[in-house]
Order: structure tokens, then sequence, then C-alpha cells
């Protein structure tokens, strides 16, 4: 049985805007086991990238603990925090935009070698970025390349294998193919899936699609307005969704079958605002399901049945 690698409590990022204090992530906790993915998925501006770079402290959170493979990373100072991200890496949205236009491929890919002391030899630092390059797919031949000159899948293959460059035990992707073509998108989740069985990698998958995080995740988070209202197995998220949101969601999925499919839920109403939000459901003013105390309490996330959470009073 696989054992908690990241286990996240009461998680909490705030930001303070001129109009009040907007909850970006709002009280989350979950676990993700070695070896395993959790995909965490919602609308843009659900919070799911910002849980990300909190837990790696790219963003400080507000409060909350956060622990990986036994320790305390609240507690890191800097250079301890340093060294533990050669365990705890991420990769981005936008391959190009995250990558130094004036760096070569090798550069891009040796940068965190050289950086964490890793390799001190320079000859066998490219030795091992050649080997990288191999293990993602990228010709020998784009070793002094510029990102400018490779399309949207070369450039996300550089992420990956600037991710491995340290070695890690888990990576945090930050909807690392939405910005790529369909049949990219293929390629790299299936290089993604091919590394974490030969490596062992622990994943959290961030992505707003659905039908992608089903085939590639062991559990699904779902959020809305920065707080998790579901967490469960990918089989049993889709077969038996609790939340109405989640229900929403899955609705909008599109099926190449007549039969097989959900009857399309529109969501209606204002969205809630993040900033000072009530105690409250924050989804009850988008929900056919809604009930007055749906206005006047918070449903808490609780187990609805074994390894199946919900926040949603439709569930007691």
């Amino acid at each position: 049985m696989s054992k908690p690698l990241l286990q996240v409590e009461n998680l909490k990022k705030y930001f303070r805007t001129k109009s009040g204090i907007l909850h970006a992530v709002d009280d989350v906790s979950f676990t993700i086991d070695e070896g395993k993915t959790l995909g965490v998925v919602g609308e843009s501006g659900c919070g799911k990238s910002t849980t990300g770079r909190a837990i790696l402290r790219l963003t400080e959170p507000t409060s909350g603990k956060i622990t990986f493979d036994g320790v305390d990373v609240n507690a890191l100072n800097s250079e301890e925090l340093r060294k533990m991200r050669t365990r705890m890496q991420i990769i981005f949205q936008d391959p190009f935009s995250s990558l130094n236009p004036s760096m070569t491929v090798s550069q891009a890919i040796e940068a965190p070698i050289r950086l964490h002391g890793i390799i001190e030899n320079k000859a066998e630092r490219q030795k091992r970025v050649l080997e990288l390059m191999e293990t993602v797919g990228l010709a020998s031949r784009l070793y002094n390349t510029y990102p400018h000159e490779l399309d949207g899948g070369r450039r996300q293959r550089i992420g990956i294998a600037r991710a491995l460059a340290v070695n890690p035990k888990s990576i945090v992707c930050d909807e690392p193919v939405s910005a790529l073509d369909v049949s990219i998108q293929a390629q790299i989740l299936n290089l993604m899936e091919d590394l974490q069985d030969e490596l062992g990698l622990t994943y959290m998958f961030i992505t707003h699609d659905l039908s992608v995080v089903y085939h590639f995740s062991d559990d699904i988070a779902v959020m809305y307005l920065g707080k998790m209202i579901e967490k469960a197995s990918s089989d049993k998220l889709f077969a038996h969704p609790a939340h109405p949101y989640t229900q929403a969601l899955l609705s909008a999925i599109p099926v190449p079958s007549l039969h097989n499919r959900w009857e399309r839920i529109i969501l209606k109403g204002e969205f809630t605002s993040p900033i000072d939000p009530p105690k409250a459901c924050g989804f009850a003013a988008r929900c056919q399901y809604a009930t007055e105390r749906c206005f006047k309490e918070e449903p808490e996330f609780k187990e609805i049945e074994p390894g199946h959470f919900a926040a949603c009073f439709l569930c007691e």
C-alpha cells in the first residue's frame, strides 16, 4: 500500500485588495500517496494554480500546514527550501513564457543541475542533459536550438526535462497541456504517464479539462471559489458525482455517442465574489437545488461514503 507523500491541511492563501480580502485558496485539505496522481479541476480563477504554487511556496501561504515526505515545508528557511525543491518541482502552463528565450535547449535543462550543484563536472552535466533530452523525446540535434525555433509540444518537453533534471519525487503539473493542440496533448500526457511508471513520480495535475484528468488521475478533486467541494477516485467521481457543480462540469464533456451522454446542465445566476465571501455555500447562487439554508450556512467538506468527500447539504 502506498504511503502519503504530500499532506496539505487547512491551506489558505488570501490577497489584500482595495475592495477587501480576496480568498484565493480557502481552507483546502488533501493527501497524495506516493506514486499516485491527484487531478485538481475547476473553472479559471477557482484557486487551482494558487494551491499548487502555495504547496511549493512559490507563493507564500497565508496559513495551513504542508508536509512533504514527513517534512514540514512551512518551517523551512530559504536554504532548506532550495534543497527541498530538488524533490518538489513544477511544470508550468505556458511552455514559451516559462523558458528563457536567450537560453538554448541544453542551457535551460542544465541550469537546475548547475544551480543545485548536482553534477559539478561540465562534461558530465552535458551527458546528463543529453540523457534527459532522450528521456522526454527531444532529438540531440536540438541541443543548441532556442525555444522560439520550436513548436509548443517540444517546448513543453523542455519544461518536463528541466523538472526531471533534479530527480524530484513529486511534480506539480500546472495545466501542462492546455496551451497545446489536441494531438500534441496526447503525446505529452502519454510521456508523463510513462515517466511516472518508470521513475515512480507523484503528480498533482491541475487542469480545467475533466476528460483529460479522468484518464490521467487516480483521484480527482473539484475546486470552486477557492474551496475543495468534492474529492473521490476518478471512477467514482465520474460514475456518482455528488455535488451539483461536479454534475454540471461532467455534463459539459463532449461524448461521441447518441445514447450514453449526460443531460446538459446550464448554470445560471451570478458568481459569488471571492472578496470577503459570506459564510455560506459559494455555489448557492448558481445551484438549481439551493435552499434558504444554502445562503445562510456553509456546508462541511466531509466523507459521504468511503473515499468520497463532498461539501453539500444534499449529501447529508
